[in-house]
């Protein structure tokens, strides 16, 4: 997340840095070593098949052989493994989501209208057939990840949902995740990891067709392969690492805005972390915050170079400026504390989720308890896309109805257009209902 040149020549107001990043790059970097890494596997599992997919197992997931797919037994079951607080907390987590998935499907209506007399439009919120979901499971298992992909898919009216789920170091799935996606409505779960389960999904080599729309996060690799296999399925978006950013002010309790920065760059040592604030002293004090609760963190390895090498201070003038710079950072997270929150969420344009006031967190939203989703946009992308929803499962189909006596309008402009382009065809579908209109 940084700045760009073109806002800061245009910014009326100042502003000035507490805190830069060590590291003068981009947070997310397409690697060409990843690029051809991946590159060369899509060619070599669309060539093989299922059998090179099944090699890449045996060498990037140490796969020794059996069935991959889990049975819809081990699936059911995967809950009485956990213990009983996780089990609940998951449960609550699938509830939430689904829920907030099912009110936002049920805004969105079919129309239909009567343009003028005799001309009838409409569309239709067609869902797509088949989603094919990633679930990750390595350093972090992202247990709520099965909610925002497989839960709003089957909210959204998908028939066939399958997921697939890297091994374990024993060789199996991790139960929390499985559970998951087993409230989430699940049909078919597959102990698949990385580039080769994509393309598995993608090119049809799990037993059944191919997925139309590929859908959650993962590492490069996983990105990478999204990137290349877009336009042979959709995909949700391409997502780098996790970020977050706070605007706060003098009367948020430092502590807590230091808090909510490491719970983000906890993701990972790229993970970009900003504040922007209207006082300088609240800022230094989110700053010392920060230093003193990576000493006792357990994630500090990867916090820690997280907000060392992307993590930003940057003090505003005032409300406005503050706004600018955000708008223009773009955020996958944004946590506004202030003392009028109500003036920020009414101005701020660009960010994945926005969370509101002291009493909330991204952590709520990415376990899955707030209801909304957190598959959503990074490095700007919330400038022109919002995050994965009922609404990405779902094709707004239009249709057209028209009559005898529309016709002489709609006929008469068509050919004159057409006539016009040089596009004979065209003014013949045209001509040819006028003429018989005087049979």
């Amino acid at each position: 997340m940084r700045f760009t040149p073109a806002l800061l020549e245009r910014l009326d107001g100042s502003f000035r840095h507490l805190k830069t990043p060590l590291v003068d790059a981009p947070a997310a970097q397409r690697d060409p070593a990843v690029i051809e890494t991946v590159s060369a596997m899509l060619s070599d599992i669309q060539a093989r098949g299922i059998d090179a997919v099944l090699d890449y197992a045996r060498s990037l997931d140490r796969y020794t052989g059996g069935d991959i797919e889990l049975t819809p037994q081990q699936i059911a079951t995967s809950g009485e493994r956990l213990p009983a607080d996780l089990r609940a907390a998951i449960e609550l987590g699938s509830q939430r989501t689904q829920a907030f998935a099912a009110e936002q499907r049920a805004h969105l209506k079919d129309v239909e209208t009567e343009l003028v007399p005799g001309l009838v439009t409409g569309a239709r919120y067609i869902p797509v057939s088949r989603v094919g979901a990633y679930l990750p499971a390595g350093r972090f298992p992202l247990t709520a990840s099965a909610f925002m992909t497989v839960g709003v898919a089957k909210a959204a009216g998908v028939p066939t949902v399958i997921a697939c789920t890297p091994p374990q170091p024993g060789g199996g799935a991790n139960d929390a995740v499985v559970y998951a996606a087993h409230l989430s409505g699940v049909d078919r779960v597959f102990v698949l990891g990385g580039v080769q389960a994509l393309a598995a999904m993608a090119f049809g080599l799990l037993g059944d067709l191919p997925v139309d729309m590929l859908v959650g996060a993962g590492n490069a690799y996983v990105a990478e392969a999204k990137r290349q296999l877009f336009g042979t399925v959709a995909i949700d978006l391409l997502a780098g690492p996790s970020e977050v950013a706070v605007i706060s002010d003098e009367t948020a309790d430092p502590e807590i805005v230091a808090a909510d920065l490491l719970g983000q760059a906890e993701h990972g040592p790229n993970s970009p972390a900003a504040l922007v604030t209207t006082s300088a002293e609240h800022g230094a004090a989110v700053v010392a915050a920060v230093e003193r609760q990576l000493a006792g963190l357990s994630t500090e390895p990867i916090a820690g170079p997280a907000w060392r090498d992307y993590g930003t201070v940057t003090v505003a003038d005032d409300r406005e400026t503050a706004a600018a710079l955000m708008d223009d950072l773009a955020p996958e997270h944004l946590e506004i504390i202030t003392a009028d929150d109500a003036w920020y969420h009414d101005r701020l344009r660009n960010y994945g989720s926005i969370f509101l006031g002291a009493w909330s967190t991204v952590a709520y939203s990415d376990k899955g308890m707030a209801g909304t989703n957190h598959v959503l946009p990074t490095a700007g992308g919330a400038k022109h896309s919002a995050g994965l929803s009922v609404s990405r499962f779902l094709k707004p189909l239009t249709y057209q109805r028209i009559t005898r006596s529309a016709t002489p309008d709609l006929a008469h402009a068509v050919q004159v257009i057409s006539d016009s382009e040089g596009m004979a065809a065209h003014s013949a579908t045209a001509t040819m209902r006028l003429a018989r209109l005087e049979d």
